[in-house]
């Protein structure tokens, strides 16, 4: 059996996914748009916490075999790596994006372009890699790209800091929510991120995304299309909490969650700076971390299979 149209299609046809584009935009004016909620007038070219005006910057797009199977297939996934982020974790492997600004700022045409480009190569899907501080030119994008011909799913690959009001504005348009969930506890995530709020947010996000698209669902050719892929990295030393965070995911979003747990932290940028993260989760770690996934009754969990990729 084929798989469904993207969403983004019908939203195209009913003149949904330029409302969506224009109200996103709107919020720039004082932005509001993740949790941070800064109030600069993006438009105006002030930035907040995420260093980003009115274009989005991308540091790269190329596809990508080193993400999850369900993605990459034959094809790769189609990733583009924006620029900068919300979160700004002080551990983060693409340290040099995020806070060092590696990229160039791009035009919402550009951007339209490199998603064609992608599917020409063969991708199966646009994977938006930071995406939470960029979703007023991700809909503008879009909408560009679909009435050029796009119509593979489109991935929201984002760190689990997102706002309710604004994941609404991605109904109908996102087919795969691929979220993380860093941490339970709020004072390691403050050390990290200086986002104390982030479980209460990431456990909101996370239910919001499941209303919309549920379950991971793959097709007949092993290609996902739809729904929810759930990212967690093991940090050293019970630090992320990983068994409150899989009893929340099988109790309160689906025990039928499709799940990375993923064993690849290496303490980056700087990741000595906070206690217990400077150095590599043991073997131990990450066993103790499977073990508590399934113990929460969650058993679709990605195989053991990560490549990397240099930008």
């Amino acid at each position: 059996m084929a798989a469904p149209t993207p969403a983004y299609l019908e939203s195209l046809k009913t003149g949904l996914l330029e409302e969506k584009a224009a109200a996103a935009r709107q919020q720039m004016q004082h932005c509001n748009l993740c949790p941070r909620r800064c109030g600069v007038n993006r438009l105006a070219g002030e930035t907040g916490f995420c260093r980003t005006a009115d274009r989005a910057w991308v540091s790269s797009f190329a596809p990508h075999f080193g993400e999850e199977a369900p993605l990459v297939g034959k094809g790769g996934s189609g990733t583009i790596f924006f620029t900068h982020c919300n979160l700004l974790c002080l551990f983060c492997q693409n340290f040099d994006i995020s806070h060092g600004g590696k990229g160039e700022p791009v035009e919402d045409a550009s951007l339209a372009e490199m998603m064609l480009q992608l599917q020409k190569a063969g991708c199966h899907n646009i994977n938006f890699v930071t995406p939470s501080h960029v979703v007023p030119q991700i809909l503008s994008a879009a909408a560009l790209a679909a009435a050029k011909g796009l119509q593979v799913p489109l991935v929201y690959n984002s760190g689990g800091y997102d706002r309710v009001e604004t994941l609404k504005l991605l109904e109908g348009v996102v087919d795969i929510y691929m979220p993380d969930f860093k941490f339970w506890d709020p004072d390691i995530a403050e050390q990290a991120c200086q986002a104390g709020d982030y479980p209460n947010v990431a456990r909101r996000a996370l239910i919001e995304m499941h209303r919309q698209v549920g379950d991971l669902q793959i097709g007949n050719d092993g290609i996902a299309y739809r729904g929810v892929l759930l990212r967690h990295l093991v940090l050293p030393g019970r630090r992320a909490g990983t068994s409150k965070i899989m009893e929340f995911v099988a109790q309160q979003v689906s025990a039928n969650t499709y799940v990375n747990v993923m064993p690849q932290y290496r303490p980056c940028g700087r990741a000595g700076q906070i206690e217990g993260l400077e150095k590599k989760p043991t073997d131990a770690d990450i066993e103790e971390a499977l073990a508590a996934t399934r113990k929460a009754g969650i058993s679709r969990i990605d195989p053991s299979r990560r490549v990397f990729m240099l930008w």
